[in-house]
């Protein structure tokens, strides 16, 4: 168990402790502090510090996730609109486990956390029956000779399933990945580039509760002024003990210290105004909010006044952020879908987005009141 020295250092247990004489006393302190812990980068290190125990990491990934799944996906079929087709029935239930809103949550999600989402087609004599949500951090690219995925390997426990790539009639797997300019393979989540901001924000918070386990009195210096010679080591060893285990922690908050003669506690005060840390840390949430493509003002981050009102903010959430993501994911559905299907096209159908009806009412405003164009030119511009 780290000892109240190596907490002060930032929980390194080497972080050297020195003794000074000054005058007539000596002054336990610490030369220096410990390097910063960064969270690994890794989808389950990253997915454990920021959706599980982060709020604004938690909020960012569902306003987009559920945004962009309120967007109807429709068929198209030689560019007209149909309203019963194989495709259609196949999205609404894709498997018997999950509903179509369930599938592109989870494929919404897994872009914002992993950067990669990949979904696997069930396959019953060379039709597709099915369509499964694959785990990012359970797939793995087989590259082929010429460098590009040949296959995907899905590992569960000790098994692991090679799905080709082959078209039968299309891809086993269709991996949809956010765009990383050092990777041939895999994307770059929105959860990774706000790593930083992450640990700020999450150290934060755990400095907050260890103030308040300490009752919300910072640490300080034991001072021996009993002449000038330094204590012995089991007299500094057992001080430390003392220290752990009588007055450290929730149960022994407030408890009244009783020093011996010649030592004196000495506050060592860093208050937040000093470590601009209410501002450090409303800025680690608004890095993170930028990250994510939401607008602080939609999560109640206090500083921001990029927008005016909440109804700009939403609306550029939605212009910036799940329009763009709503698009990729219809286009790379209706690629890989196509073959099987006639050469069919999902689109994703924005007119009854509430958020964007204003802008809708504007572009229809203006495509009626050209007169050069025809009704029929003007119907194909607004897609009816």
């Amino acid at each position: 168990m780290p000892n109240w020295l190596t907490r002060l250092a930032g929980g390194r247990r080497d972080a050297p402790v020195e003794r000074k004489s000054s005058g007539g006393g000596t002054v336990f302190s610490l030369t220096q502090l410990g390097e910063a812990n960064w969270t690994r980068r890794g989808f389950s290190s990253l997915v454990n510090e920021g959706f599980a125990k982060n709020p604004v990491v938690y909020r960012c990934v569902r306003m987009v996730a559920e945004a962009a799944n309120s967007v109807p996906l429709v068929v198209e079929e030689n560019g007209r609109r149909v309203s019963d087709h194989p495709v259609l029935q196949l999205l609404r239930r894709p498997n018997p486990r999950q509903s179509g809103s369930e599938l592109l949550e989870a494929v919404y999600s897994y872009l914002q956390t992993a950067g990669n989402a990949y979904l696997e087609a069930a396959i019953v004599e060379g039709e597709v029956k099915g369509l499964f949500a694959l785990r990012p951090d359970r797939m793995k690219v087989v590259a082929g000779r010429d460098g590009w995925a040949s296959a995907y390997a899905y590992t569960v426990g000790s098994k692991t399933r090679q799905l080709s790539q082959e078209p039968a009639p299309i891809p086993k797997v269709l991996h949809m990945a956010l765009f990383h300019p050092l990777d041939d393979h895999y994307g770059m989540a929105p959860l990774e580039a706000a790593q930083q901001s992450l640990d700020i924000h999450n150290a934060s918070a755990l400095w907050n509760k260890a103030l308040l386990d300490n009752a919300a009195r910072p640490s300080g210096a034991l001072v021996y002024s009993m002449g000038a010679g330094n204590l012995t080591p089991d007299q500094f060893d057992r001080l430390k003990d003392e220290l752990e285990e009588q007055f450290a922690g929730a149960a022994n908050a407030g408890r009244p210290m009783v020093l011996e003669g010649g030592l004196d506690w000495k506050t060592i005060a860093l208050s937040p105004r000093d470590m601009d840390f209410i501002e450090a840390r409303h800025g680690a949430a608004r890095d993170i909010a930028l990250a994510f493509g939401v607008p602080p003002m939609l999560l109640g981050l206090p500083g921001d006044n990029t927008y005016s009102n909440m109804v700009e903010a939403n609306r550029a959430l939605w212009r910036q952020t799940v329009m763009p993501l709503v698009r990729r994911v219809a286009d790379d559905l209706s690629y890989w879908l196509a073959p099987a299907f006639g050469g069919v096209s999902v689109v994703a159908d924005f007119d009854g987005v509430e958020a964007l009806a204003e802008d809708r009412a504007a572009l229809w405003e203006r495509v009626g009141g050209a007169g050069f164009l025809s009704d029929e030119e003007k119907r194909g511009m607004l897609g009816v």
